[in-house]
Parts: C-alpha cells; structure tokens; sequence
C-alpha cells in the first residue's frame, strides 16, 4: 500500500484536467492515493461492474467525486451513489 501524501500531479494523473481550486479542494479531503484511485473509478463509471452489489462510496473519497461532480456531472449523475 502507498502511503505517501498524494500530489498535484497525482490528482490531474488520476482525475484529468482540474482546476487549481478544485485540486486545493481535493488535496485538503486528505485522501489517500488508493481514495483518489477510487474516485477516479467512480467517475469513470468503473464501479458499475458490480451491479447492485458495490460497496457505497464513502469517506474522503466520497468527498473528492462530490468536487468533481459538482460542476462536471450532469445533476442527475451528482449524488454519490450508496
């Protein structure tokens, strides 16, 4: 397991092209590399290979797709699936 303290860099590799505030915004959640990596699947709609049987988003994760799905995300798609 990393557990080094995730980066700018790490963020916009994980999450695409972020803002600068949004990536302050993330990095202040105190995600860990593996939540943002989780995130970053939920957003990419990876978490849908589980069905119905998925494990909720939560935590800082859960934090870090609200960031990004707050402007990013057509409003029906915002809420954190759980």
């Amino acid at each position: 397991m990393n557990t080094r303290t995730p980066t700018r860099q790490d963020v916009v590799h994980l999450l695409g092209d972020v803002s600068d505030h949004k990536v302050v915004e993330i990095l202040e959640t105190g995600a860990s590399l593996e939540q943002l990596e989780e995130a970053a699947a939920w957003l990419a709609g990876e978490s849908d290979v589980m069905g119905e049987e998925r494990l909720p988003l939560a935590g800082a994760a859960a934090k870090v797709y609200d960031i990004i799905a707050r402007d990013e995300l057509p409003e029906r798609e915002r809420e954190v699936p759980g």
